[in-house]
């Protein structure tokens, strides 16, 4: 995966967007259901995790086409490529199947156990 620098144009950001987020929006869905996924990440004053708001962009973005595509939703496909890149440098030791570290990445689309 190669991170996307804020200039780069929109067929770059596609492509930096679909290398990171490797969950469909299906999966990302049902993932975003669990008690996992709302209790991973950074929480708003007790409300839903930011990740977890960003996830449900994320099913959006999936299943819309690129024509649809706003330059909102561009700029949100470059916090999550960006996202993913840091948070998979930050890997932790050990088995990370039930980590925290592994629920925040799979509620930004990128489940790191995933072939």
């Amino acid at each position: 995966m190669r991170p996307v620098a804020k200039g780069d144009d929109h067929d770059d950001t596609w492509r930096g967007f679909k290398d990171a987020v490797n969950m469909t929006p299906s999966e990302l869905d049902k993932w975003l259901q669990t008690d996992e996924s709302k209790d991973a990440g950074q929480h708003k004053g007790g409300g839903e995790s930011v990740g977890h708001e960003s996830g449900r962009k994320i099913v959006g973005i999936l299943k819309s086409t690129r024509d649809d595509l706003s330059d909102g939703d561009y700029a949100h496909m470059r916090k999550v490529t960006g996202y993913v890149h840091r948070h998979l440098a930050q890997r932790p030791k050990g088995d990370v199947k039930d980590s925290t570290w592994r629920h925040s990445l799979m509620n930004w689309g990128h489940d790191p156990l995933k072939k």
